[in-house]
């Protein structure tokens, strides 16, 4: 799908791509974990029939189960953390200090 439109640099397309069934099937898991909720928020992100999607959802929901992640702990089991500070250097046209 794709739409033109017309801006003071001239006429611009801009192309818009619905989600495939994964990539509603992901948005939904990741609003609710249960799997009746996930198909209704799929289906009616993609127009498609519930039936459909829970086939789909639960398809993916044991795929998902099977491969489990694993999180290591570094050293002694804690996590490093890193703190970053930025220094603004502000300067000015006129530097008071050398009278410039």
């Amino acid at each position: 799908m794709s739409q033109d439109w017309n801006t003071k640099y001239g006429p611009r397309r801009v192309r818009r791509d619905p989600p495939t069934l994964e990539e509603a099937i992901f948005a939904a898991a990741g609003i609710t974990e249960d799997l009746s909720e996930q198909a209704e928020i799929a289906a009616s992100l993609m127009g498609l029939p519930l039936e459909t999607v829970t086939a789909e959802v639960k398809k993916t929901s044991r795929i998902q189960a099977r491969s489990a992640t694993r999180v290591i702990a570094g050293e002694q089991g804690a996590q490093r953390s890193v703190v970053v500070e930025r220094r603004v250097v502000r300067r000015f046209g006129n530097d008071k200090r050398t009278g410039t």
